[in-house]
């Protein structure tokens, strides 16, 4: 800034002994625009270090975040109560809206009864083990009685005190209380399976239906919708007896979230050569007229979606720039200073200039960002 001052000041003063007060050369048309010329030139100076020094951008605005208020409902459901009027600030937790409960509280009913069901069968599984150990012992206690008269049977017969349809008769007696054993093994072996049908060391049947118990609760607890933040709601246009439910694509309200708000203002590219974290920022909001707020840069948004190509079957075309078009901008964004952030309402737009170092510049940009400011009285002219 200095420097440039100093050129400026030195080139008028050559100018002036040179053309007016020893009249070495005779000022002409030509040597009248020549040295405009050469003047205009020295004062990019001044220009260029405005556009780099203090960036100035005329598209500030504030941003909040949003939340959708969005029924995470399964079916159509009835609005039974608004609980919250338009613009009134609320507590995170506190009711928004009361949705008709009867549908969800019968299926949690329904699924209540079927889960102790479900619990009271794996008792009746336990009992059908036992019953069919039992049937399995009595079965091989019958096999151990046939196979010895059998065998006693033989013996006697060998010995010509037995006859051979006595033999016979506990041959076969032996062979059905064998096949009696096998059906009261399968018996066992089915009811344990039954049994032993688990996930994560709960019956598979007993889970199922606390799995669905539990989403039915938790469509039960969503008939209650509550501020999931500490803000407001705009646009109410929620009213008892609409059905919400049918499209779950989108929300019944925005809710504006009253922490984390800051300042979003779009830059050219070359402009944030010299722009770093943490640096000074001076903002001139359009609802304040001739009022400046104080804040800090907070980070660069180093992208772009000019820079962005999605998967698709059309070949990209490549063509020159529209020269009347703005280039593509990246986003600063910046925190405002000061406790009281309700005063800057979402959407608010403004001028925010950064100041990257250099005094004389940075004076400059003060002069140029007040004036603004104070224009804001009469500018835009909507009488």
């Amino acid at each position: 800034m200095i420097v440039g001052l100093l050129v400026t000041t030195l080139y008028g003063t050559a100018v002036w002994l040179v053309f007016f007060r020893f009249r070495l050369i005779r000022f002409t048309a030509g040597w009248g625009i020549l040295s405009a010329l050469f003047g205009a030139h020295i004062l990019l100076i001044f220009l260029i270090g405005l556009r780099f020094v203090t960036p100035s951008s005329t598209d500030a605005k504030v941003v909040q975040y949003t939340i959708q208020i969005v029924p995470r409902l399964p079916e159509p459901t009835l609005v039974t109560a608004v609980l919250v009027e338009e613009g009134a600030h609320l507590k995170k937790g506190q009711t928004l809206f009361q949705f008709d409960r009867t549908v969800y509280e019968s299926k949690v009913h329904q699924l209540e009864a079927e889960l102790a069901e479900a619990k009271q069968n794996v008792k009746v599984l336990e009992a059908d083990v036992a019953l069919a150990e039992s049937e399995k012992a009595s079965a091989q206690a019958m096999l151990v009685y046939a196979e010895y008269r059998k065998n006693a049977a033989k013996t006697l017969q060998r010995e010509t005190f037995g006859t051979v349809l006595e033999a016979d008769q506990w041959t076969a007696e032996a062979g059905r209380d064998q096949a009696a054993v096998g059906e009261a093994d399968a018996k066992l072996k089915r009811a344990l399976l039954t049994l032993d049908s688990e996930v994560g060391g709960v019956n598979t049947r007993v889970a199922s239906f606390e799995a669905q118990l539990q989403q039915a609760r938790y469509y039960l607890d969503n008939t209650t919708l509550v501020a999931p933040e500490d803000g407001r709601i705009v646009n109410l246009q929620v009213r008892p007896g609409m059905v919400s439910g049918i499209y779950r694509i989108g929300g019944i309200a925005a809710f504006i979230v009253d922490s984390d708000r800051y300042v979003l203002a779009t830059y050219f590219q070359e402009n944030l050569k010299y722009v770093r974290d943490g640096q000074p920022v001076e903002v001139a909001l359009d609802p304040y007229p001739g009022q400046i707020f104080k804040g800090t840069v907070g980070q660069i948004w180093r992208a772009n979606a000019a820079g962005q190509y999605l998967p698709s079957d059309v070949l990209p075309a490549f063509d020159a720039a529209d020269p009347h078009q703005a280039l593509g901008q990246f986003a600063v964004q910046i925190h405002l200073d000061g406790d009281d952030q309700e005063k800057f309402p979402i959407g608010a737009h403004g001028v925010a200039a950064i100041y990257t170092g250099g005094g004389g510049f940075a004076a400059l940009r003060k002069i140029s960002i007040r004036a603004h400011a104070w224009l804001n009285w009469l500018y835009p002219l909507n009488v």
